[in-house]
């Protein structure tokens, strides 16, 4: 009597598989073989020429993503923060996380999140967000938000900076 021989099993399973998986689609009701571009570029763009990416209340007509240079609340918002590490940045979403960051107090070290509402040049525009984290000579540390006065100051700082870039960017396009 002959034992079944499981590898054997598996191993015809795994192979079927992958011949099926590597043989080219067919559309069910046209019988068409869908062909699959090589060049990973061009699959993005017609990817996106489908399913246009929506920022901010743009068009879904739109394909064309430059938030982040043609929006100057963004590129202030980066321009204050140019001298922290950033940890996280997403302009699809609009978000700014930087790193934890101190200058010279070892001790203490702040983080600053910056969220786009919208991209308007009003104060309501942005969220700004901060905390610090003290830690003692054991590593044992605190993290406590920032004062809304320093939230405040910086989110004045971006708009004030956004609206200058504004400007000047509305004077490049006159000429």
């Amino acid at each position: 009597m002959k034992k079944f021989n499981f590898e054997f099993c598996l191993i015809a399973i795994y192979l079927t598989l992958v011949i099926q998986g590597c043989s080219p689609k067919k559309d069910p009701v046209t019988g068409k073989v869908e062909t699959i571009n090589p060049n990973a570029l061009e699959r993005a763009r017609e990817a996106a020429d489908k399913n246009p990416v929506i920022i901010f209340g743009g068009t879904k007509d739109s394909t064309n993503v430059s938030f982040s240079r043609s929006n100057p609340l963004w590129r202030a918002s980066l321009k204050s923060l140019d001298f922290i590490p950033l940890a996280s940045v997403d302009f699809s979403g609009g978000l700014i996380i930087t790193d934890w960051y101190s200058e010279n107090n070892s001790d203490e070290e702040i983080k600053i999140s910056i969220r786009f509402l919208s991209n308007e040049l009003k104060t309501d525009s942005i969220s700004v967000v901060s905390h610090k984290r003290t830690c003692d000579q054991k590593n044992k540390c605190k993290i406590s938000p920032m004062s809304q006065k320093f939230n405040s100051d910086l989110k004045e700082v971006i708009i004030n900076s956004a609206r200058v870039m504004a400007i000047d960017d509305q004077k490049k396009d006159k000429k």
